[in-house]
This record gives C-alpha cells, structure tokens and sequence, in this order.
C-alpha cells in the first residue's frame, strides 16, 4: 500500500510493506520525502496515520537530517566535508584511492598501541558494513569510509582491531574498544548523522 500525506507542509510518500508472520511494526524515515512502515497484513491506512502522528517530533527530526546531509547531484563528502565534483570523477575510484592511503597508518598507530595486528587489510564497497574481522584475523574496510570525519574512520579501525582479541561484541569487547576510544559512542552518532 502507497498513500500520499501532508506532513508538515511538505507531501510525503508513505510505504506500507505488509509481511507474513509480523508481530511489530517498524518505522523508517528512507529520505526526506519518503517513510516506509513494514508491519502484518491487518494493518490500516488509518493504523498508518495514527503511527505517524504519534511519531510526529521523530520524523521531523529524521527528515531534517536527510535534508542537511542530502547532497545535490554534483557533490560528495570528503572526510566529513561535502565538495562539489566538478571534474565529474570516478568516485568509488576516488575513494579506493584515498582510503588506502588513509587507513593504514591509523591501523598501524592502533595496533601499536592496542598491540593488536591484522594479518592483511583489504578494501571493498559494502551495503551494510564499514569493517569487518575474519577469523583468520584480515581486516576489510568499506571504501565509503573515506566520507566521513577522521574521528569516526579511527573509531571502525578501533572496532576491528578489537575483533582480533574478540570476535563478537560482548561487554569485553565494548571494554577493549572504551580504552582505546572513550568517546566511541559519540563518534557511533556522528557516523549515523550523515546516514
């Protein structure tokens, strides 16, 4: 189901998914102009704008982020700092270059200090990831890292390098990865606020 609502004057598109077997609704604000809800088959259009009246400051505030971290067509990020592209580059090409070149002296710093060493780095373009540890001790780094602000590529080489003394995410390995980044959940916020 796909309905039209006025949201605070501005015309949101609203997606309903409705799934076998769901016990919970969920709500996802996926743009500035569009909010998904996937929840079981007996969920109304009036069940729809119920929760969406009650979730009113959470949207605005979602929205708004979308809106300062949207991006016009001819721009990207940079280490946190939006630039125009106006030689039209490659950018996955752009960032695989640029992360190679940043990521591994702040592997290296880190594992100095933390004592902790990968076995091999790699670089890829993931979905759903930023980092990832595999059990032979590699670390593999998204290339889109590079967007962000410096303090939030140190914090994901903190977090995989603690994947080498733990491979989970136990309250030892929040532990581990609090000494050597006090502020980790900040930084987790700031890497959030340009989603």
């Amino acid at each position: 189901m796909k309905f039209e609502l006025i949201f605070n004057n501005k015309t949101l598109l609203i997606k309903v998914v409705k799934k076998k077997g769901m016990k919970n609704t969920y709500l996802r604000v996926k743009s500035a102009k569009m909010i998904q809800i996937n929840t079981n088959y007996y969920f109304t259009k009036e069940d729809a704008i119920n929760l969406l009246q009650r979730k009113q400051k959470w949207i605005e505030n979602s929205i708004s982020k979308f809106e300062i971290n949207s991006l016009e067509d001819n721009e990207f990020y940079f280490l946190g700092v939006k630039h125009k592209n106006l030689d039209l580059r490659d950018l996955d090409k752009f960032y695989k270059k640029e992360v190679q070149k940043i990521v591994p002296p702040l592997v290296e710093k880190f594992s100095t200090i933390m004592n902790l060493y990968p076995t091999d780095l790699k670089y890829r373009k993931n979905k759903r990831t930023w980092g990832s540890c595999n059990y032979k001790n590699g670390l593999n780094f998204n290339i889109l890292l590079v967007k962000f602000p410096i303090e939030v590529i140190e914090y994901v080489v903190i977090h995989e390098l603690a994947h080498i003394e733990h491979k989970n995410h136990s309250k030892k390995f929040w532990n581990l990865v609090e000494e050597y980044c006090p502020d980790y959940k900040q930084r987790e916020k700031l890497l959030k606020s340009f989603l």
